[in-house]
């Protein structure tokens, strides 16, 4: 198996953000025109269209890469390193994960590490250098005034959700629930949405033992910190 791997550092209005695999750091931010400037201007269209954008509510920004197999860059890279035809099979590498750079998972680094696995775990491997690497992204931002909050999850969550759903579900949770905990709210709505695709009710779900449950959605662990100095992270 491979790791991934998602560090965050805030100092002031800093932020950085080092990742590995497909973990996400997701900002929502306020919209906030300079109204006085655009009435001046703006035409009946414009009009229009600032309407629906402050109707929209928060936009959501993604701070980070991803790494795995849905990313051109991060396949071409494979593909160019290595001549196999078979690199990328069924959106994983060498049909076993779908990250593409992990901590761990050194049967797809090294020849000698899938070398010593037992036949039926081996996997054909062509060339000397890595399928997948451990070399991280590093991110930088500056909190602006309209930021409102960050999201920082392991990939299973988008599994069920957009980056601008996960945002709206948390300004909704918070609105009506401002005591709750919105890592929680999004960890049962996608058990919800995970359960409803599959056929069957949320408890029924939760009743299925957690090794079986892996076929219906990924673990998941979700952190938010608001910027008026609060923090939430969802139960392990």
């Amino acid at each position: 198996m491979g790791s991934c791997v998602l560090v965050m550092l805030m100092k002031g209005e800093d932020v950085h953000v080092m990742n590995i695999g497909d973990s996400r750091v997701v900002l929502a931010r306020r919209r906030d025109p300079d109204l006085n400037n655009i009435l001046g201007k703006a035409t009946p269209k414009d009009l229009q269209q600032l309407k629906a954008e402050i109707m929209d509510g928060l936009q959501s920004v993604q701070f980070n890469d991803e790494h795995n197999t849905s990313v051109e860059e991060e396949v071409k890279r494979i593909t160019v390193e290595h001549t196999d035809s078979n690199a990328i099979i069924h959106g994983r590498v060498k049909g076993k994960l779908n990250i593409t750079r992990a901590f761990g998972a050194g049967y797809l680094k090294e020849p000698k590490w899938n070398s010593v696995l037992l036949p039926s775990f081996k996997i054909d491997y062509i060339g000397k250098g890595p399928y997948i690497i451990c070399i991280p992204s590093l991110h930088h931002y500056r909190i602006g005034p309209n930021d409102q909050f960050l999201v920082l999850s392991c990939g299973g969550l988008y599994q069920y959700f957009t980056n601008k759903e996960v945002v709206d579900e948390v300004e909704m949770f918070t609105a009506v629930y401002p005591k709750g905990n919105p890592t929680e709210h999004l960890v049962r709505e996608l058990v919800l949405r995970a359960a409803r695709k599959s056929g069957m009710d949320y408890h029924e779900l939760l009743n299925i033992s957690h090794d079986k449950r892996r076929r219906y959605h990924d673990d998941v662990s979700v952190i938010m910190i608001s910027f008026k100095g609060r923090m939430w992270r969802s139960p392990v």
